[in-house]
């Protein structure tokens, strides 16, 4: 009996876990970790929400099995989320799934599309799914950048040039986890163009659709007409509404494809549970004040962080959406690798963040830092990390930081 697992073979030690293992033996031994490693919103969902679940959860008939593709009355939210906020109408019969997560829509809409050797062309650096979704399916994986620009249409140029067999999808992701890259509507109206012409399929992670910055809001890639016939968008409630372990997401788009994952998704799982679905009807329908307010406190949190960290020494780009910093190591430190920086940090400055290579060759040099962590934390962390950059020689400026 061979212990050589095919999928497992295929699926490299996940790096960041090393971080996370690190963090949670020093809060098992007592210490204080600011921690800004993993994208866990520190925010309770709207109170409304909340009494929906516990309402539904109270009635005997809701405890049975769900609908795999959703209930209609969450499918149909959806599509008047699209309507209402990016002008598109989608037919919540046909062109809308729900999802326990974007993570595992991504992944089930691999296994339904995906054959053996197909090509996949996904970012480098990314969250970890647009790649491993894949692998796990049996995809052999093109790495294309992150940034939007001239380059970047050359690289897909270049790999439908040169690799054999063709490539049959393209995964885009903006706002950008780990890297915070946003694109406009003319961007999305190229892919387009170049998907139909090339046949490509265009998959579209917008989970932080509603975390957008200086009055610049995201766009989607269905906005562009014709968008539907090559491409899928994933939508995801955790971080709009603070909903991360509720688990609901959506797919929105193509036809054939939400299809093919409606299949797929029939075999795996019944769907979440109903009254999260029906608290999730309420997120969407409801008063939507809380989707401002969770923007400001982001957009507040992103401030001081790069503000507080600057004057500690360390330069941290600011973000125009998402809920991450994507950071280059200090120069003087950069030979240690985001790896053994991550580790350095949290245990001599008690601050967890993400190694950047752990979303891919190209994040080396770079951390991930979520902003999941109050004001008053944040300057915690900058005092910290002052201190650690000044043990380790660092010439930091003279003024306290936070």
């Amino acid at each position: 009996m061979s212990d050589e697992f095919y999928r497992m073979k295929r699926l490299p030690p996940y790096v960041i876990a090393e971080v996370n293992a690190m963090r949670a033996q020093a809060r098992a031994g007592g210490e204080d970790i600011i921690d800004l490693g993993m994208g866990n919103p520190d925010l309770p969902p709207p109170d409304h929400v909340i009494a929906k679940l516990v309402e539904v959860a109270q009635k005997p008939s809701a405890h049975g099995y769900s609908q795999s593709r959703g209930i209609p009355g969450l499918r149909r939210a959806q599509a008047n989320y699209y309507g209402r906020r990016f002008g598109v109408e989608v037919d919540p019969e046909t062109e809308v799934v729900v999802t326990m997560g974007s993570k595992e829509g991504l992944a089930s809409l691999a296994t339904a599309i995906t054959a053996p050797g197909d090509v996949v062309l996904a970012p480098n650096p990314s969250y970890p799914i647009h790649t491993f979704g894949f692998i796990i399916a049996g995809a052999t994986i093109r790495a294309v950048p992150t940034t939007p620009d001239e380059h970047y249409f050359e690289s897909l140029d270049r790999a439908v040039a040169f690799t054999v067999p063709r490539p049959s999808v393209l995964v885009v992701n903006y706002p950008s986890n780990p890297t915070a890259e946003t694109v406009d509507l003319a961007f999305y109206e190229r892919l387009v163009a170049w998907a139909r012409e090339n046949q490509v399929w265009v998959i579209s992670d917008l989970a932080y659709s509603e975390l957008y910055y200086d009055g610049k809001p995201t766009v989607s890639i269905l906005q562009v007409p014709g968008a539907r016939d090559v491409a899928v968008e994933f939508t995801s409630l955790s971080k709009t509404y603070s909903m991360a372990g509720w688990r609901i997401g959506f797919a929105v788009g193509n036809r054939k494809l939400i299809a093919a994952m409606t299949r797929v998704k029939s075999y795996l799982d019944y769907g979440a549970f109903t009254p999260v679905q029906a608290a999730a009807c309420a997120a969407l329908n409801g008063p939507q004040d809380i989707v401002e307010k969770n923007r400001q406190l982001y957009h507040k949190r992103r401030d001081v962080l790069v503000e507080s960290f600057a004057r500690a020494g360390w330069n941290v780009p600011a973000p125009r959406a998402s809920m991450f910093a994507w950071a280059p190591l200090p120069p003087a430190l950069a030979h240690l690798g985001s790896l053994e920086f991550s580790k350095q940090l949290l245990s001599h400055a008690k601050v967890a963040v993400a190694p950047g290579v752990g979303y891919g060759e190209n994040g080396e040099g770079f951390v991930r830092i979520a902003l999941v962590e109050n004001e008053q934390r944040l300057r915690q962390a900058a005092r910290n990390v002052k201190r650690y950059l000044q043990s380790m020689g660092v010439n930091v400026p003279g003024k306290a930081a936070g």
